[in-house]
């Protein structure tokens, strides 16, 4: 059985003097990690990086984890390879587990930088040029290294890989392709890999890098055109949308191959995603919300991530680094994301031009209901899979298991309880046999105070939190699905 591995880590660390030989060395966790290790594993790599001469690995390591916290795009789901019997690893579905910090991010990736050397100077980015901060970068040696021997150990189920641009962006990206290169036909990985593409980069390069990586995502760093050149001038979205859109054909490209050769390479076989700041400008959640949809519709994207806003940088464009990051917010934007990918909604259903954010206090599919109450309540031995995944309470789970359960017999208040559905929430909107499971009033303010007394467990106070960052040496609990589906 596979251990918790970043947790594990905490209490068993190896050096990396140790990791190479293979022997164990027992030392305190975070801080006491670095003043264990000694050796510097450093060598001059196929395409001429020169490591530094005066970082160990595990400084790098310690530098480059924390400067990758703030990319929350790095699930791990949709691939199937398995392993065969002489490569190390595998991708079968129940191979990558993850493990969560308190505030809900996947921490099972081993997430790191490859270099926090920048030559773009993006305002919201505590890597960007201007800013003095200590600087470092792995060699592809060092990444393949650190990824087989954490691996081996249990602490890890994959690469999470990004990186700075280093001089610009194709050379930054044949170092990846480097690293991946050596991983999967040198050190010969079959474990889960996904790497950040980097706009401007030669399109060779991306397709290079697509047939070695499981996932592949670009981001979109903010939702509209102008926020992006306000707060990153080297960036543009055409720059941004064409790498994307060569990614799509790709996996369109490696499907159709795969379906005449079943040996055919496969292209970015966990799709693509991408992420989008929340909060470093004005845009509302229906701004954000027809973006999202619109990168699903158009650009086959697998997952759009949600970053809510860091302040790390002293700017005048930028909100005070004293504000509060909008976690609940990004909360919101989260559940709605559900709601296109699996329930059916689309973005002006539950927005529009004269509602344009979220009820922070409600979920969004209580929300919507709330507002469309002339459709309700539903019955649930008659209504339509479609209408049934709208009551709030009712899950996708829920909704198939109803659909089945029903054509058996009529279904009462016990057997929707024992199917899973949260009837706390679902009791206002539904009716078995044509009676509801309480004397209700379909109003508004009375189904709003009833839901509100529910006490709703919140992730964070409506008000915001102190945020904090994972690190790869946190020692904080798992947390289960903070960020998972809502029923």
């Amino acid at each position: 059985m596979k251990k918790n591995g970043i947790s594990y880590l905490l209490t068993e660390v190896r050096s990396m003097d140790d990791v190479i030989s293979g022997k164990t060395v027992s030392c305190e966790a975070g801080a006491a990690i670095a003043d264990t290790v000694g050796h510097d594993i450093s060598r001059q790599s196929n395409i001429g990086l020169r490591a530094s001469s005066t970082q160990t690995i595990m400084e790098k390591l310690s530098i480059l984890t924390d400067a990758a916290k703030y990319d929350v795009a790095c699930t791990s789901s949709g691939v199937d390879r398995k392993g065969n019997g002489r490569d190390m690893g595998n991708c079968v579905s129940a191979g990558i587990c993850h493990s969560f910090s308190a505030d809900g991010r996947c921490i099972s990736l081993l997430k790191i930088l490859m270099s926090n050397e920048c030559v773009y100077d993006c305002k919201y980015c505590v890597n960007r040029r201007s800013n003095d901060v200590p600087r470092a970068t792995f060699t592809p040696d060092e990444i393949c290294e650190l990824t087989m021997n954490f691996y081996r150990r249990n602490y890890i189920e994959g690469l999470f890989l990004s990186s700075g641009i280093i001089n610009n962006p194709s050379y930054t990206m044949e170092l990846i392709y480097q690293t991946l290169y050596k991983l999967r036909n040198v050190y010969r990985f079959r474990g889960y890999v996904h790497v950040k593409g980097i706009p401007g980069t030669e399109p060779a390069l991306i397709q290079q890098i697509g047939y070695l990586t499981d996932r592949m995502s670009v981001n979109l760093e903010l939702p509209t055109a102008e926020g992006l050149e306000k707060l990153a001038p080297n960036k543009h979205r055409k720059t941004i949308l064409t790498p994307m859109r060569q990614i799509q054909n790709g996996i369109a490209q490696g499907k159709q191959e795969l379906a005449l050769y079943r040996s055919a390479p496969s292209f970015v076989p966990a799709g693509q995603s991408t992420q989008m700041i929340i909060g470093a400008t004005p845009e509302s959640d229906y701004q954000i919300m027809s973006v999202a949809e619109g990168l699903y519709d158009k650009f086959g994207m697998k997952r759009v991530f949600y970053s809510a806003y860091v302040g790390v940088n002293e700017d005048k464009a930028l909100p005070s680094v004293h504000t509060a990051s909008p976690l609940l917010r990004e909360h919101r934007l989260y559940q709605a994301d559900w709601l296109l990918r699996f329930y059916q909604f689309r973005v002006e259903e539950l927005l529009n031009e004269k509602h344009q954010n979220f009820n922070v206090l409600l979920d969004p599919k209580c929300d919507w209901a709330l507002q469309h109450l002339e459709q309700f309540p539903v019955e649930i031995n008659r209504a339509e899979y479609q209408m049934l995944l709208r009551v709030p309470g009712i899950g996708v789970k829920s909704a198939q298991r109803i659909c089945r359960a029903r054509k058996s017999g009529a279904l009462n208040f016990d057997n929707l309880k024992k199917i899973g559905v949260v009837l706390k929430r679902a009791l206002y909107f539904i009716t078995c046999n044509g009676k509801m499971m309480y004397p209700t009033k379909i109003e508004e303010d009375y189904i709003t105070r009833n839901l509100l007394a529910e006490h709703e467990k919140l992730p964070f106070d409506k008000d915001g939190m102190t945020y904090r960052q994972l690190s790869l040496f946190d020692d904080a609990q798992e947390n289960v699905d903070l960020f998972g589906k809502i029923s």
